[in-house]
């Protein structure tokens, strides 16, 4: 018969593990770091149609002097910082859940667009980056001809696009 060691803390190892369990992930992503420094992400939608590749981001509550995009190496990035702005010194903040703090989102882009010819637009605490297609990846039209009609019949070819952002 084998003997076992009484180990005293092993319950409360247990414990201390199914607490820990319990409480992944229920507080922000980044950890107490980020309650701390006041890190947030603004929201980013990404869309295409046939000419042009479009980045829209949510920056609610700021100033074109506030944040700046750049395109490196087909990433474009998106920097920027959010200030927490107390208006009065006698205020008493009971809540505040407006995330504050600077930022920095990057996407990859496809290789069909260009960063040249690109432009940008904010308004209304929305910015609008239209980035264009290239003209080699743009869908084109393939006359057919034979002579077994007497009509041309025109269809349209389309380049398959590559990694999409």
């Amino acid at each position: 018969m084998n003997m076992i060691k009484y180990d005293p803390f092993r319950e409360l190892r247990s414990l201390q593990d199914e607490m820990a369990r319990l409480f992944v992930g229920a507080g922000p992503r980044g950890g107490r770091e980020e309650l701390v420094r006041g890190s947030w992400a603004p929201n980013v939608d990404i869309f295409e149609d046939k000419d042009k590749l479009v980045l829209e981001a949510e920056l609610p509550g700021m100033k074109q002097d506030d944040f700046d995009i750049s395109v490196e190496n087909n990433v474009i990035t998106l920097h920027g910082e959010r200030k927490f702005e107390n208006k009065v010194e006698t205020d008493n903040y009971h809540r505040v859940e407006r995330s504050y703090g600077s930022f920095t989102r990057s996407f990859t882009l496809p290789q069909t667009v260009t960063a040249e010819g690109a432009t940008a637009e904010f308004e209304n605490g929305i910015l609008r980056v239209s980035l264009p297609k290239r003209e080699e990846t743009k869908a084109k039209k393939i006359e057919i001809t034979g002579t077994g009609s007497t009509a041309t019949k025109t269809i349209e070819a389309e380049q398959a696009n590559e990694a999409k952002a």
